[in-house]
Formats: C-alpha cells, sequence, structure tokens
C-alpha cells in the first residue's frame, strides 16, 4: 500500500478549506485524534452549530407570547414556512410558487402520487430502479394496489447490466413504453452513489407519455439541480442527509409551475388553502395556484426552525462552490482509496466519472466480513465513521461543507488497517 503523506492532505486543507467551523464535530470513539471522521452525511448530516441558537430562540417565543406567537413571534409561526420557500426554490433550481417543505418524505411522495400517478387500463405501469430505496418501493407498490392493480407486474424494476452496478441511461429510456404512467427515479442512487442524467431520463419519458417525478434524497444538497427548466413533473426530497437539518427533519417538495393551476386530484386539509381566506373558516378549500395547495396540516415550527437555519447557509455558500469542492475532495478519496483496493478484496462502485456521481464512494467488500462488521472497526478502532448497507456495501460521503482532505486520508489509512492485503 501506498498512501500519500499526512502532511499532503494537511496542506490540501490549508488551500481549500472547507466550513467545518460551522458545524459540530463529534469525538472520536477510538484512533488517535480527538474528532472523527466524518463519512455518513448521506445518512445523516452534522448539527450547524447555528441550530441550536436559532430553535433557542424560536422556543423562547412560545414561552414569552403563547398563542400570539403567531403573529407576534419575532418569526411569526403563521408565514413561518414561507421563510424556507425561497432558499429551497433555489438549491433546486425551481420557483418559489414551485417549492414547499412540509412532511416527511415518503409522505410528499404520496401525496404528490395522488396528483400524478393516474394510471389507465393501458398504460399503468411505473418505472423505478431496482435498487431504489426500499421506502420509495413500497410507495409505488402501495398505490399500484390502491388503483387495483397487480404491483409485481405493474412495478418494473429496471435493473443494472450483468456484472454491472450502476444504471445506464439508454437502458432505462428503452424501458419508456406507451404502457409507462410514470417514471419515479432517485436522483442520485443511495446505494452506488450514482448520479442519473435527470433531464435526459425526464425528456424520454415526457416523449413516451409518462409523467416524471424524482426521489432527490441524495441529490438536493449534493448536486446542482434546475428542476423547472429540466421541466420535471413532480420531486421531494428530505433534508437530514446533505442538507443537515436534523433526524427526521422536514421533507421538501417540487410541483412544476404549469401543474400547481391544473385541476388535479389532490388531497387537502387546513394549511391547502389560500392564507388570507383561511380564518374565514369556510368549508370548501381555496387551493393557492403554489406549490403550497399540496400541503395538508399546519407546519411543526420547531422542526423547520433547523431547516431554515441549514438553507440559510446553503444560500451563503452557494451549491456551485459546494459542488466544485466536492469533486475535488471525492477525487481525492478516490485516488487514495486506489492504492488500498488494489490489494485487498474491496471494490469501489461508484462511477469513476466526476459527472455521474455526487459527494459518495461505495465499496463493495469481500470476503466473509459484513459491512456493518467492517464499519464498527473503522468507528471503534480509527475514529472513522462510515455507512454500512448490509450485506457487502461500505458508503464514504466526503461532504463539501465540513468534510476535510485529512478526513479522506484517515478513511484510506483505517480502511488498509482493517482489511487485510490479499494472500
Amino acid at each position: 500500500m501506498i498512501l500519500m503523506p499526512e502532511s499532503d492532505a494537511l496542506d490540501r486543507d490549508a488551500a481549500d478549506p472547507g466550513h467545518r467551523e460551522l458545524f459540530d464535530i463529534p469525538p472520536a470513539q477510538g484512533g488517535s485524534y480527538p474528532e472523527v471522521a466524518y463519512f455518513a452525511g448521506n445518512s445523516l448530516g452534522l448539527r450547524p452549530k447555528a441550530t441550536r441558537t436559532e430553535l433557542l430562540a424560536d422556543l423562547d417565543a412560545w414561552a414569552e407570547l403563547g398563542a400570539e406567537g403567531h403573529l407576534d413571534a419575532p418569526r411569526p409561526w403563521l408565514p413561518y414556512h414561507e421563510l424556507l420557500t425561497g432558499p429551497a426554490a433555489r438549491l433546486v433550481g425551481a420557483l418559489p410558487v414551485e417549492t414547499v417543505v412540509m412532511n416527511s418524505l415518503t409522505v410528499n411522495l404520496h401525496l404528490l402520487m395522488v396528483s400524478f400517478y393516474r394510471p389507465a387500463a393501458d398504460r399503468f405501469r411505473i418505472v423505478i430502479e431496482d435498487s431504489a430505496f426500499p421506502s420509495d418501493s413500497y410507495a409505488v407498490r402501495s398505490h399500484v394496489r390502491f388503483h387495483g392493480f397487480d404491483a409485481d407486474d405493474a412495478v418494473v424494476r429496471v435493473r443494472p447490466r450483468p456484472g454491472e452496478d450502476c444504471l445506464r441511461t439508454a437502458d432505462v429510456v428503452d424501458r419508456l413504453g406507451s404502457d409507462v404512467a410514470l417514471v419515479l427515479l432517485g436522483g442520485v442512487n443511495y446505494l452506488t452513489g450514482e448520479l442519473m442524467d435527470i433531464p435526459a431520463i425526464t425528456a424520454a419519458g415526457h416523449a413516451a407519455g409518462a409523467v416524471v417525478g424524482w426521489d432527490l434524497a441524495h441529490a438536493a444538497g449534493n448536486v446542482p439541480l434546475s428542476l423547472h427548466d429540466w421541466d420535471v413533473d413532480f420531486a421531494a426530497w428530505c433534508s437530514y442527509k446533505y442538507l443537515n437539518s436534523g433526524p427526521g427533519a422536514l421533507a421538501g417538495a417540487f410541483v412544476h409551475e404549469r401543474h400547481v393551476k391544473a385541476e388535479l386530484p389532490r388531497f387537502e386539509g387546513w394549511w391547502s388553502t389560500e392564507p388570507a381566506t383561511r380564518f374565514e373558516m369556510t368549508p370548501e378549500s381555496r387551493p393557492p395556484a403554489s406549490a403550497d395547495a399540496w400541503q395538508v396540516s399546519n407546519p411543526p415550527i420547531f422542526s423547520m426552525g433547523p431547516v431554515r437555519t441549514s438553507l440559510e447557509l446553503f444560500d451563503r455558500v452557494g451549491m456551485v462552490v459546494l459542488r466544485e469542492r466536492s469533486i475535488r475532495l471525492t477525487a481525492y478519496l478516490e485516488k487514495l482509496l486506489g492504492s488500498v483496493t488494489a490489494t485487498r478484496a474491496l471494490q469501489v462502485i461508484t462511477p469513476a466519472d466526476p459527472a455521474r456521481r455526487g459527494a459518495q464512494l461505495s465499496l463493495r467488500i469481500g470476503g466473509t466480513r459484513t459491512a456493518g462488521e467492517l464499519a464498527k472497526r473503522l468507528r471503534f478502532e480509527s475514529g472513522v465513521i462510515a455507512d454500512a448497507r448490509e450485506p457487502d456495501v461500505l458508503r464514504l460521503a466526503p461532504v463539501p461543507l465540513y468534510s476535510t482532505y485529512h478526513d479522506c486520508w484517515r478513511a484510506a489509512a483505517a480502511l488498509a488497517q482493517a482489511v487485510p492485503e490479499n494472500a
């Protein structure tokens, strides 16, 4: 094994710093460094330091004002969700009328599929990737069954070619026939880290007469997005991974401008109606011509606070700047891993082309050791936090906001120590 010297990583950090000082870095539970090298931001992002202060300020408004906080709090609760709309829209390349922060990811997918999965006898299939996150698979199968179709027949699972780990755009496009009602894919695949060609697949889906939606759980805050210009019909994303808004944080939803005024079927509730008429207490909703019409319940303020804090951080730094550093950081980790995997039962399954991946490299582990066992050893022996997907995939996400080149060096060195060379 030949790793670059540790000093090289430290020199790179001095020349290309991120924003680590804005985050709380957990202490290491093993190894010789005081802080962890954190590579699980694709599972749960780290806490911005500002989150505690700003959330406590919202809590103090409740203590001081009671119900009057709806209108009189420093950040009034009644229109609070509007504080998140602009930053969320800019993050995903959307218009404010197309964007709303609400619920959780899978709930948003369900609400959106009520509007956008409208099967007919000859067009009823949903195309997903075979390695879709399980909740997406559960969601689409439940909608198919709700409409009276056989889920095993109606849900089309697109698989990589034999011997390959990632999908090819052409193979996805080839399956978009006249029987497809909905295409719902992950923008960045959670397992392999592959960045899908969102504009090309969206255009192909529309050409085939299908509606095209995207699960952006691993794309939002990871790669630049242009949902409006790409003509995506709808999308949803969570905000606890790259968006660093805390476990179970509120999610986002996008509905293209051309749909917000359409007479689509939609579930409605207290927050689906025009704010100006909400307290007229009439029995019929008057939905606004925006993504807000897909809201149902009044928003949980103390869950919105951390999302707002994080989105403001992304607004200040900018996705273009973050993506540029992400490419450099991930390439450095890839180079270091190359010297480790060359002589070990480890294989990077994420695409080598930087344009086809986000801030993640996934390793397939050979032999009898499971991913969970290896992740545990990295954590307690070296202070390196990685994410395991059983049985054999270890995911490393060098997040450009807070990860460092030295973190990458530590991860490669820890893997070299934990995994024996081939006999």
